[in-house]
């Protein structure tokens, strides 16, 4: 990182804890090995399972036979749909800001009429070992009517297309976000899952009163999470209760084991999920992320032992959920003044096999960063026979800001202006009601722009040919919902903090400095742990940027709660009231009477004798999120010849609220840009013609390394939130929004070439400049 601090950052206030660098809590067990992820779990007895996937993208199933694979020496148990309840008309209220059509959800954790994607799940086995369940796979007798695929937008649109489900209805709400699962009189017979707009202003009016008008189509392939740890799952059924035990892999466990229940038709109570570390997710392990764990209860169940399934990556890859393409038309239009007057949006999201598409979160964020009167914007989420997509990091933002953000800087170039400073002349505020209805409360996107403008990246001159710069901007609304915390004060004065969070990208750090900035104690002395379903208060899992949000606040709010026992334990040992004592940094003392003096570690070994333990609870579900704004600036060198691009320079611009631990923060920004980065350039999932992912593994589906990559400079923007305690707002998801656009940008001014097609790879750059005539 570059030794640069902008002048026009607003400090949140002066702390002793937040703010600094502590090290992780969990990062000894993590770089010693004593860390244990879900495929590390061995029970006593386990069996191993292993899960047929259709090798047809769409077909009917018509029946399927497992009396060759059972008959194999060490072959437990087999299932198949038939072995759930068919949960159909299940439709469960989540916390993340929706609905689950239990219909479509519990059919794509096992194919039950038709298999709708190569690689869908269709039975599962459980054996002794994992090369006889192997064996036993080739052993199951399936017979399938195989039917035509639809890939595309426009294969699934087109009249007489294959319907993917006879029983889709089309929704009409950005909150209905599975589609409709009707009777057989309701169903339209379409493949379009949703559909809804949004208007502002009168458009015609804005474009009328626009000097320029920029007009283009966008489109965009699948791409992967790429985490490092495949799926697993290790399940154990108590047939004494009836319930199941699940160590497991996951962003989000109180929702998983909601799912499970669901998926299994028993009462959630009967379930309890043990969260293991994280090998990383990126959205991908969050709540549309259940693939193995109620398989793996079903075997369990039906075998009588413990059974492990672990995805190899080509399972991942083919059986889990990339996020969208997408087809998105933008149409902005603005004065030679530069003031945007009207823009106009159609974007198209493939949800893959099963509605729910990111289509509603593209198109709330998509203007979001500007003041824009006159607009409207269209979503449509339409089903397709290949993976049910999944989230990814501001899920349907980066591609929709892709679109926007390039037409933005073609609009900079037909009028001659800064591309800084027409988005400064366009900055939302506090107070601008966004394109899609809501009302900005204090946000940061103007502080990060005159970052921009202060940063020696734009001030330093490009030298040699076919270079280019290219900024963009992204926004992303951050999520919250609830969580629950209880720290406990041990007699040596540490704290034991647990919470029902997963730490994903360092939360258990962050969470202790929340508690040791109000108590005034090391944050050393606070011992997080993320703890399994049975042993904590519901909480919501990590995604959307909101972690640090809600359970930052749930941490803080039981900090408050033993900080006031504390007090009322010291005026009771004191003979004093409470209002008499005041605590400072970690220290009680009476008002009046420096006599009565005590600090926490002091009195916390007293507290046994003195009328018991002091535990601090606190539930949340913290309204009051902050919006999220980023601004990233990056430098590339094209070779004309070949279209390879090379990536210069990079800084990362962002507005933070208040960075809790500054590292992590960075880190998050860095990393969503190397992601953003590969997203740009190579990444994508490349199909045949009958639905088949032909680059299944690491070896050909190409992320970034360090050897491709420069230093990837930070700036964090302190705009505080006040809806957090110390400011804070997530940072997780916005640094994926504006890479794909910024690099665009920058390829256009090295070469002159506006790429409408992402991956930007060296052959669609070839292939692009040949069309202009490059």
């Amino acid at each position: 990182m570059l030794d640069y601090k902008p002048n026009i950052v607003l400090a949140t206030g002066e702390y002793d804890v937040v703010g600094t660098r502590p090290i992780r809590h969990d990062g000894p067990d993590k770089v010693l090995g004593r860390a244990r992820y879900a495929a590390d779990i061995q029970l006593t007895g386990m069996l191993y399972g292993k899960l047929y996937r259709s090798p047809h993208p769409h077909a009917r199933i018509k029946n399927i036979d497992a009396t060759r694979a059972l008959a194999l020496t060490g072959v437990k148990a087999v299932v198949t749909a038939a072995d759930f309840p068919d949960v159909s008309a299940a439709l469960a209220d989540q916390e993340e800001g929706g609905t689950v059509n239990y219909g479509f959800y519990s059919r794509n954790i096992m194919a039950r009429e038709k298999a709708l994607y190569k690689g869908h799940a269709v039975a599962a086995i459980a054996a002794t070992s994992q090369h006889i369940a192997e064996q036993a796979l080739e052993l199951l007798d399936v017979e399938f009517e195989v039917l035509p695929p639809v890939l595309t937008v426009e294969d699934a649109t087109k009249e007489g297309a294959a319907l993917l489900h006879e029983r889709l209805v089309t929704g009409s709400s950005p909150n209905a976000r599975a589609g409709g699962w009707g009777t057989e009189e309701e169903t339209n017979g379409s493949n379009v899952a949703n559909r809804f707009e949004f208007n502002a202003g009168d458009l015609e009016k804005g474009f009328q009163e626009a000097d320029v008008i920029v007009e283009r189509e966008f489109t965009t392939k699948p791409v992967h999470q790429g985490y490092i740890e495949p799926h697993s799952a290790t399940a154990q059924w108590n047939t004494t209760d009836d319930s199941v035990t699940i160590w497991c892999s996951s962003q989000g466990h109180f929702a998983l084991r909601d799912h499970t229940s669901v998926v299994l038709g028993i009462n959630v109570s009967k379930v309890k999920v043990i969260p293991m570390e994280i090998g990383g997710g990126f959205g991908g392990k969050g709540q549309g992320g259940c693939y193995l764990e109620p398989v793996a209860a079903a075997l369990a169940r039906k075998a009588g032992q413990a059974v492990k399934l672990t995805m190899t990556r080509t399972e991942v890859f083919e059986g889990t959920g990339p996020t969208s393409a997408s087809v998105i038309k933008v149409k902005m239009g603005a004065t030679n003044e530069g003031k945007i007057t009207a823009a106009e949006a159609h974007l198209t999201y493939l949800a893959g096999a099963f509605p729910g598409s990111p289509v509603p979160s593209g198109c709330r964020t998509m203007l979001a960063p500007y003041d824009i009167a006159n607009a409207y914007v269209e979503g449509v989420d339409v089903v397709v026979n290949t993976q049910k997509t999944a989230a990814y990091r501001a899920p349907g933002s980066p591609v929709a800001a892709f679109a926007a953000e390039s037409v933005i800087d073609e609009i900079c170039r037909k009028i001659s202006m800064d591309p800084v400073e027409f988005r400064m002349r366009n900055a939302a505020k506090e107070g601008t009601r966004q394109a899609t209805g809501p009302i900005f409360r204090r946000i940061g996107f103007e502080e990060c722009l005159q970052a921009a403008q202060q940063h020696p990246h734009l001030a330093t001159p490009l030298e040699g040919p076919n270079r280019g710069r290219g900024v963009a901007a992204g926004a992303w609304f951050n999520g919250s919902g609830p969580a629950s915390a209880v720290g406990s004060v041990n007699p040596d004065g540490t704290v034991s903090l647990v919470e029902g969070s997963p730490d994903i990208g360092g939360s258990r750090a962050a969470m202790a400095m929340h508690l040791a900035e109000v108590l005034g104690i090391p944050v050393e002395e606070v011992k997080p742990a993320v703890v399994d379903t049975d042993s904590i208060g519901y909480s919501s899992g990590a995604g959307g940027s909101g972690v640090t949000f809600k359970m930052g606040t749930a941490c803080y709010e039981a900090a408050v709660d033993i900080k006031r026992q504390m007090i009322e334990r010291a005026a009771s040992i004191w003979g004093v009231e409470p209002d008499d004592v005041e605590y400072d940094g970690g220290v009680l003392q009476h008002k009046r009477d420096p006599e009565l003096r005590t600090d926490f570690k002091s009195l916390a070994r007293r507290l046994n004798g003195t009328g018991g333990p002091i535990v601090g609870r606190a539930t949340a579900n913290p309204a009051g999120v902050g919006n999220a704004f980023a601004l990233h600036i990056v430098d590339v060198e094209v070779d004309p010849d070949t279209g390879k691009v090379d990536i210069l320079r990079y800084t990362s611009i962002q507005d933070a609220g208040k960075a809790i631990h500054p590292s992590y923060v960075e880190g998050q920004m860095q990393g969503g840009a190397v992601q953003g980065i590969g997203w740009a350039l190579n990444e994508e999932y490349f199909f045949n013609d009958q639905g088949q992912m032909m680059n299944s593994s690491f070896l050909d589906y190409r992320m970034p390394t360090s050897l491709d990559l420069p230093m990837m400079d930070t700036v964090i923007v302190e705009v505080p939130n006040p809806g957090h305690p110390f400011g804070v707002r997530g940072t997780g998801e916005v640094p994926l929004v504006p890479p794909m656009a910024a690099i665009a940008n920058a390829i256009d001014d090295a070469i002159g070439v506006r790429m409408e097609k992402l991956p930007m790879s060296p052959g669609a750059i070839l292939e692009t400049m040949w069309e202009q005539g490059k």
